[in-house]
């Protein structure tokens, strides 16, 4: 049997062929698109954070550039742009929008510290705008501050003046501030961790020394911070004295328990010293770094959390305890209100137990140090103290039993060698 086609039929069938076809190119088409900008997303996402010379060269030009525009200024700004006693040297890491880079001023390494890669991308103090030309009375200033310190750390600041805050070349200037001061100091105000370590400076050796600013940059000292892969946790045979080096076991161990004894000082420091109890939300040696005198100082606070903030950061809605961890700060939840209780249930002491000493004093590195006969009993002292929150007992009467006892070991352990 044959079929016939008449020209009918063709006329009928092509419209739905080239349908099917501008149908099947358009859904390429579409594809294709996808494909592409998924890809663009995924190379910015992976690749915007990635530290590069060019890049961080880069943002330190256009810092400059800022500074002869007079948009911006600093204590550092001349050194930087100008004369070029602080030279780039390399970038240590990009995380959120941080920019962390390493700089040599006057021989002496630094490193230079921004929240925002870019001036403009803080927000401006709408005085400047409202006030146009005419000068800030230094109250409105203060109050600003004040404002601005509490939004970020949670405290009422009394008996502050601005250049405590921002640098001390002003301490002795009279007269009023420029647009170029107020907006850099300003954008530095926004930077929790700037205003944490400027009103710290002179209270506690336990955190950064700021050495300076230049627009939204400030400069902290240098130190190397802790790894936890090394086998010590912190590079202390870069501290060790000359005459220590012939006996490098024995000077390893006495500096360790030299070290953790600063750890427990600054324990006892943050909870103790302060108008309000300080809390470390994220322990980890990388956050810390070693002086030469064995003080330990907290380089990294993104994660600390005076009481006030603590507890509104804790008091969050909740099924279940599991809930109620924000990193290293643990609560409970109450079933009844659905709500995290604002009080801790565990400490700075035990987190530092559990996160440095453990890994610090591990029977697995007894290769690395000599033996003492109290090691033993230093391993049984750390374990207890960082398994405390797991069994309730954080009572203030416990955590000084447990504070004299690892300090009596430490002491011990480093004098009896």
């Amino acid at each position: 049997m044959s079929v016939t086609w008449s020209p009918l039929t063709f006329r009928q069938i092509r419209p739905k062929t080239v349908r099917k076809s501008a149908l099947l190119c358009f859904l390429v088409w579409i594809a294709c698109w996808l494909l592409v900008n998924t890809s663009i997303f995924i190379h910015r996402s992976i690749f915007a954070e990635y530290c590069t010379d060019q890049k961080s060269k880069g943002i330190l030009r256009r810092l400059c550039y800022d500074y002869r525009q007079g948009v911006l200024t600093g204590d550092l700004c001349e050194d930087l742009c100008v004369t070029q006693t602080m030279v780039y040297k390399r970038c240590l890491y990009y995380d959120k929008g941080k920019k962390v880079i390493q700089a040599d001023w006057n021989g002496r390494p630094i490193i230079l510290k921004s929240k925002l890669e870019n001036f403009l991308s803080y927000e401006s103090l709408y005085l400047l705008d409202e006030r146009e030309n005419r000068p800030i009375p230094d109250i409105d200033i203060l109050v600003f501050t004040a404002l601005e310190i509490k939004h970020s750390l949670g405290l009422e600041v009394k008996n502050v003046t601005v250049p405590q805050l921002w640098t001390n070349h002003l301490k002795d200037r009279r007269g009023s501030f420029s647009r170029a001061e107020l907006a850099s100091m300003w954008s530095l105000f926004q930077q929790e961790e700037y205003v944490f370590f400027q009103l710290l400076q002179d209270l506690s050796k336990h955190v950064l020394r700021v050495v300076g600013s230049c627009g939204h940059f400030y400069a902290v000292e240098y130190l190397t911070a802790g790894h936890a892969w090394h086998h010590s946790l912190f590079s202390l045979e870069e501290l060790a004295t000359p005459s220590w080096r012939g006996s490098s076991r024995k000077a390893l161990w006495q500096m360790t328990n030299g070290i953790a004894l600063s750890f427990l000082e600054l324990a006892r420091h943050f909870e103790n010293d302060f108008s309000h109890q300080l809390h470390l939300c994220d322990i980890k040696p990388e956050n810390f770094a070693i002086r030469a005198d064995l003080t330990v100082v907290a380089i990294d606070v993104d994660m600390a959390f005076f009481e006030p903030k603590m507890r509104d950061i804790l008091e969050q809605n909740c099924t279940g305890d599991e809930d109620c961890n924000f990193f290293d700060c643990f609560s409970r939840c109450n079933i009844k209100t659905k709500k995290c209780r604002a009080e801790r249930t565990n400490n700075n002491l035990q987190v530092i137990c559990d996160k440095i000493f453990r890994p610090l004093f591990s029977p697995r590195l007894s290769e690395f140090r000599v033996y003492h006969p109290l090691q033993s009993q230093l391993n049984k002292a750390v374990q207890k103290c960082a398994e405390l929150s797991n069994s309730g007992s954080m009572d203030w009467k416990t955590m000084e039993l447990t504070f004299s006892e690892l300090r009596n070991l430490f002491e011990a352990c480093q004098r009896d060698l």
